[in-house]
């Protein structure tokens, strides 16, 4: 009975424990309120952080942002991780997301990772379009507000594909764009997306950043060709790149290889 007993003050507990190193948080963004997570290293009091922008029509649940989320408290680093204006669980319509306002809902992220009292320094890391908008928050912010960036498939290629009219196979006339260009699951992409796009200053605003940058790529990837992350290490002081032979676009089935060696790097001393 004794036993039984323990086991299921054990089991009581065990959500309070989990809960107390992973926590729902709301932000104030761009577009509304963002939902996002924060994942703290159990039982340390100071740690660095480190900001996780997901991706195009993805949200703060992919698999490779939570194993990423995993590996860095297991290195006593903490994470946010967050759905940017009309994806996932935050405020906002899908239609009206732009590259630009989701750089104004990472630093409305990044404004609230600083009020933190426990966080010693900020990093960010981002997949396809989250590691642009990790790149250019990186380079408006600067290295003494950025500690350390990664980026992971980072789809640079955006605005070209925005100048060409060609938005995952929907074509478009890209001198007149229309309201909105319908692509896959139903999504429909607004124009101010498009006419943003194609003026974005991805590489000009990203080589601000003078600290230490780590580019990981499959060399599979047939959405965001491998090629645009020796394009970032072209402009970054200290960057580096990280090829993962055959690797698709979403690292499907590398996710905790992939994860292991952003830890990895943004545990650096």
């Amino acid at each position: 009975m004794l036993r039984k007993f323990l086991l299921a003050l054990m089991m009581l507990l065990l959500p309070l424990n989990v809960s107390a190193m992973s926590q729902d948080v709301t932000i104030d963004g761009d577009h509304g309120k963002l939902a996002a997570i924060l994942q703290t290293p159990d039982a340390q009091k100071n740690y660095p952080l480190v900001i996780i922008c997901h991706g195009f029509t993805a949200n703060k649940e992919h698999l490779l942002l939570a194993k990423l989320a995993d590996e860095l408290q297991a290195r006593g680093i903490a994470s946010i991780r967050f759905d940017f204006n009309g994806h996932g669980k935050s405020e906002g319509v899908f239609q009206d997301m732009t590259v630009l306002n989701e750089i104004s809902d990472a630093k409305k992220v990044y404004d609230y990772a600083k009020t933190l009292p426990n966080v010693t320094s900020i990093s960010i890391a981002g997949h396809s379009q989250g590691g642009v908008v990790a790149s250019m928050v990186a380079g408006e912010l600067g290295a003494k507000k950025i500690h350390r960036v990664v980026l992971m498939a980072p789809a640079a290629v955006l605005r070209d594909d925005a100048l060409r009219g060609n938005l995952f196979g929907a074509k478009y006339d890209a001198l007149n764009p229309p309201e909105y260009v319908e692509i896959f699951d139903g999504h429909k992409v607004g124009r101010n997306y498009i006419v943003t796009s194609q003026t974005l200053p991805i590489f000009e605003t990203a080589e601000k950043f003078t600290g230490s940058a780590l580019m990981i790529h499959g060399t599979g990837d047939v959405v965001v060709p491998y090629t645009y992350s020796l394009s970032y290490k072209k402009i970054y002081r200290h960057g580096e790149v990280e090829l993962i032979a055959r690797a698709d676009h979403s690292f499907h089935g590398d996710e905790v290889r992939v994860a292991k060696i952003a830890a990895d790097f943004l545990a650096r001393k």
